[in-house]
């Protein structure tokens, strides 16, 4: 049995969404104080959360950064609010899906199962050492702060992070990033890891990444 967490302060859309899911056979667990969620939620071993936005004392969008950051999820963000800017702004934060209220119950157990079926097939987030590194999305997390890397930036990081401390060669580089390891243009290859160490430059974590000279990459060795 899936256990879903609501953390929305409206009691009676609270009691609504209880009563839905509840009917279907989910453990609901529901936040009724809004202070140190994230914590809260951690100590619940949630399969799910449904988290809205319009928070008394802190931002949805904070708490959704904050629980992808410890590697919590999936999150499905349920609001009111249903401008593009701010969809796309969860998504950035991590969000896995975002339904603005009100919404169909039939569409939302259909988005919560979806989501529950893709998560149970994935792996959560991979420890970088410095940071954590979800490999669906390709999204870093270093302490409070996020980006998302694109997709042959991520690829690359997580080979990096797959294979420390050993070097990845050029060659597997150019099987991962184009699927052939024929013709490698080392310019080519050369030019997505400058990208890539450019994209990690703002939380100073550019210079994790090793070049040997002749044989390929490597992260450095992290020592706890």
């Amino acid at each position: 049995m899936a256990r879903i967490a609501i953390v929305e302060d409206d009691v009676w859309m609270r009691e609504e969404l209880m009563d839905i899911l509840k009917k279907e056979g989910f453990d609901v667990v529901a936040v009724t104080v809004f202070h140190d969620i994230a914590h809260q939620i951690a100590t619940l071993a949630t399969d799910l959360v449904l988290l809205d936005i319009n928070l008394p004392g802190q931002s949805g969008f904070d708490l959704c950064k904050s629980l992808k950051s410890k590697g919590i999820g999936p999150i499905l963000i349920l609001t009111s609010r249903d401008k593009l800017q701010d969809e796309l702004h969860g998504f950035h934060l991590g969000a896995d899906d975002y339904l603005t209220k009100p919404c169909n119950r039939d569409r939302l157990l259909a988005r919560i199962q979806n989501l529950l079926r893709r998560f149970a097939r994935q792996p959560g987030l991979i420890d970088g050492g410095d940071f954590s590194l979800d490999p669906n999305t390709y999204t870093l997390y270093k302490g409070s702060e996020s980006l998302v890397l694109s997709a042959n930036e991520g690829k690359i990081l997580l080979a990096l992070v797959q294979s420390r401390p050993e070097i990845v060669s050029k060659k597997a580089l150019s099987e991962l990033l184009w699927g052939t390891d024929q013709f490698i243009d080392e310019n080519a290859i050369q030019v997505n890891l400058t990208r890539l160490r450019k994209t990690l430059r703002p939380l100073n974590l550019e210079d994790q990444i090793e070049t040997v000279r002749g044989q390929g990459y490597r992260l450095k060795e992290y020592r706890r």
